[in-house]
């Protein structure tokens, strides 16, 4: 990990509508030339200081000195000055699989640490094969998946485990992540990846069985056989209905990769599925069936597109409340809530994805290079942060 440079972090993909709003948070909560050193990256110097300017106006805060650093991801020496004036990159520029590759191997190479949003499970396996020794080698930490997909998953699974160690003396085998509650739409960078992840499992049937692979992100280790959580089901222990979580199939993988960097904390046997809870009786059957049928359209047409978003209002109204149910060998249960104050997709997403940066580069520098997962890297630090300055709150139930 690099011990000085020019900026903490440098957010690429500003201009863009997830990185402008984590734009947004930097400045309305450290400001510039303050306690954080920031800037601001893209293609274009003119839509880098349009957006520079409107949050300016919108937050009050003075903005006419955030420095604009110009970077393409087709032109790698841009991407490599772009590194070297950091400890950090925060990118928001997706799908990864088409725009990020560069960028993780100009970090691994420069000893820069590295965050995205990304849930594309089969480009974050290829790029574990390709750079994570050149990453431990550079002390470079790549830290993929920090926004909804997946820091409340892994943390939740973390802060449950923390309460079965207390409550049990020692960790639980076997945990589910629901979703109780959630308003907000997926984001437009969500549905394009979905697309280019399928357009790539139609040319390459390898990519299908890592699609499949619960243990994708773990390479060597392969644990016991996981749910599917993939078909409408009535679940015995919590007395509800659960329908398919369209967000599991990569919150999982992280989660058990999280397990795995934590020298298998959770066991060599651990199980964990997630699905969303839709309530008893018939009226929960029907309300997972239609939650089942509205998974299909993620990806369709007139679905959300890249730099697009909901309104500020939309945002401020959005929420998520998760449970997290550990079942113990004797038939106890202890129980977790995540809850965050905004829409998942997007006025969450960046502040979580904004703090997970400070707190890598802030509080945890002897944090050794490789690729990680949030959870793992920061554990009860990056839970402490999310509720102080992201709107998260952990509770034991």
């Amino acid at each position: 990990m690099k011990r000085s440079a020019e900026f903490d972090v440098i957010v690429h993909g500003a201009s863009g509508f997830t990185g402008r709003l984590v734009a947004e948070h930097l400045a309305r909560r450290y400001g510039t030339g303050g306690e954080v050193r920031w800037a601001m990256s893209g293609r274009s110097a003119d839509k880098l200081a349009a957006v520079r300017d409107e949050i300016g106006a919108q937050t009050g805060v003075p903005m006419a000195d955030t420095p604009l650093v110009i970077a393409d991801a087709d032109d790698p020496a841009s991407l490599q000055a772009l590194v070297a004036r950091t400890k950090a990159v925060l990118t928001t520029v997706g799908p990864y699989q088409l725009y990020g590759s560069g960028l993780v191997a100009a970090c691994a190479q420069a000893g820069t640490d590295y965050l995205d949003l990304c849930g594309e499970t089969v480009w974050m396996r290829r790029m574990i094969e390709a750079h994570e020794a050149a990453a431990k080698a550079s002390g470079a930490r790549i830290v993929f998946s920090c926004g909804f997909d997946s820091i409340p998953f892994e943390l939740g699974v973390w802060f449950l485990q923390q309460e079965a160690i207390k409550q049990f003396g020692a960790p639980v085998a076997r945990v589910k992540g629901r979703v109780r509650a959630m308003r907000g739409k997926f984001s437009g960078g969500t549905a394009a990846s979905l697309k280019a992840t399928l357009a790539a499992a139609a040319r390459d049937p390898s990519v299908v069985e890592l699609l499949k692979d619960p243990f994708s992100l773990t390479p060597g280790f392969a644990g016991p056989r996981q749910p599917s959580g993939a078909a409408v089901a009535y679940d015995e222990d919590l007395g509800a209905w659960a329908a398919p979580f369209v967000m599991a199939a990569i919150n999982t993988r992280n989660v058990h990769r999280s397990n795995l960097l934590m020298g298998q904390a959770y066991g060599e046997g651990f199980v964990y599925d997630e699905m969303v809870l839709t309530g008893p009786g018939e009226a929960g059957e029907a309300a997972a069936k239609a939650v089942a049928a509205g998974n299909a359209s993620l990806g369709a047409e007139d679905g959300p597109k890249p730099g697009e978003g909901p309104s500020l209002a939309e945002r401020e109204a959005g929420f998520y409340d998760l449970l997290f149910v550990g079942l113990g060998p004797d038939g106890r249960q202890v129980r977790a809530g995540v809850k965050g104050d905004k829409d998942p997709g997007y006025g969450s997403t960046s502040k979580m994805i904004a703090q997970a940066a400070l707190c890598l580069v802030q509080e945890s520098p002897e944090l050794a290079g490789g690729i990680w997962t949030p959870g793992a890297a920061m554990q009860g630090k990056l839970v402490e942060r999310l509720e102080r300055e992201a709107g998260l709150r952990f509770t034991v139930e």
